[in-house]
């Protein structure tokens, strides 16, 4: 199994097109496990209940999330990320002082003109600490170029009212970083 390929083709589907198997999330994101190994076989894309829970369990990240529902099926969704509508329940929870973000150093120019801004997805995806923000910024650009790791002021941030969510895996959640509080 590559490992790798399985978990980017659920992040596709499972955060941006469910359509793209004809799937349908339900509002905050989950799908039948059941459903969604079908629809994959379906569409040419196969994956086993076992290689699904191998990629699952062993996602450092924790990208995914699985649990049983109402209706005693497994159920899945994607952690954070989306491009889609979804309402993941989060609530508003006070961040530490201070917040990471790991970019590629040729837009860090854009990024103190207009602050850090979620593009197509929910929110803005913030780490904790500096080796995260690191490998992020490596993983997003590919390792082509240079890492930037931007300091977000989170505590003035949330002192000015900015609300902070914080993932089932761990990752900070914000929908702008207005380039006042960057380092």
């Amino acid at each position: 199994m590559d490992f790798v390929a399985v978990s980017k083709r659920l992040s596709y589907v499972l955060r941006h097109r469910p359509d793209s198997v004809a799937l349908t999330l339900d509002p905050n994101g989950w799908v039948a496990v059941d459903d969604l190994l079908a629809a994959l076989a379906a569409h040419g894309r196969p994956v086993s209940r076992a290689e699904l829970d191998a990629v699952v369990a062993g996602n450092d990240k924790r990208r995914f999330a699985v649990q049983a529902g109402p209706d005693g099926r497994d159920r899945i969704r994607a952690s954070q990320g989306h491009s889609i509508p979804v309402d993941l329940g989060l609530d508003a929870v006070t961040p530490p002082p201070v917040l990471f973000h790991g970019t590629s150093a040729a837009t860090v120019p854009a990024i103190r003109a207009e602050g850090l801004r979620k593009g197509r997805r929910h929110h803005v995806h913030l780490s904790s600490d500096r080796a995260t923000a690191h490998r992020v910024g490596a993983r997003r650009r590919g390792g082509r170029s240079q890492v930037s790791i931007l300091e977000i002021d989170a505590a003035t941030m949330a002192a000015d009212g900015y609300p902070f969510y914080r993932s089932a895996n761990g990752v900070w959640l914000t929908d702008h970083v207005p380039p006042e509080y960057l380092r």
